[in-house]
């Protein structure tokens, strides 16, 4: 066999929009997951018992369930009811649910690991419940759980492959495309690989941007 990768060449412009979308896609999706992962560690951490139930039960679903099973379910279950979600949609709140999840588990441990002294600190100057998960425990948690953090977020950022399930020409889905017209699998997906090793370093550096700009995280790249 000849690897003729000038053939494929004309497919990179295409592989690269496809690298930003799953970057976009990741990102949004980490951060809804953030925001759910920080309610539902404090109502799980703070919140009577029938508020805690609900959760448990949310974080159960989604992590005893695979993420593509749990898409399938919003694409192709849901109009049945008469919600028709598209596919960047049904990806991406998938996705976000999922991650809400298990950033649930890795948050409440973050609360778990808060110095009681700041607690009490915290209720001497009179924060409310609201103000001492804001202000004192969320830095903590980044902080502490950096390293937890950013493996989830670039779990997150190679799993959007899956969206070409689903016809999203994220990366995967644009070179299944390229794939489809050339037949030169062997050439198009290792650029494909080399675009998403390039990816995990990029979203490895948006990580340690947010984390030394906005935490102060002593965080490395590599």
């Amino acid at each position: 066999m000849t690897l003729q990768y000038g053939q494929v060449w004309q497919y990179l412009p295409d592989f690269l929009l496809g690298a930003l979308t799953a970057l976009w896609i990741a990102a949004v999706a980490f951060a809804g997951g953030l925001l759910i992962g920080l309610v539902g560690a404090a109502v799980l951490s703070f919140g009577p018992r029938a508020a805690r139930i609900p959760v448990i039960a949310y974080v159960r679903f989604f992590t005893y369930t695979p993420q593509l099973v749990q898409i399938f379910f919003l694409f192709f279950a849901l109009p049945e009811m008469g919600i028709i979600l598209s596919p960047v949609a049904a990806v991406l709140i998938g996705m976000t649910l999922n991650a809400g999840a298990y950033l649930t588990e890795i948050e409440r441990a973050g609360f778990e690991s808060v110095p009681r002294a700041e607690l009490d600190a915290a209720e001497t100057l009179g924060f409310s419940r609201a103000q001492t998960v804001w202000y004192v425990i969320a830095p903590h948690v980044v902080r502490a759980l950096y390293p937890a953090l950013s493996s989830h977020y670039i779990i997150m950022t190679l799993g959007t492959s899956m969206a070409a399930i689903f016809g999203v020409e994220e990366l995967t889905g644009r070179a299944l495309n390229a794939n489809a017209i050339s037949f030169r699998s062997v050439e198009i997906f290792s650029i494909v690989a080399v675009i998403y090793i390039a990816l995990t370093v990029i979203a490895s550096a948006l990580l340690w941007l947010v984390g030394r700009w906005l935490f102060r995280v002593k965080a490395k790249v590599f």
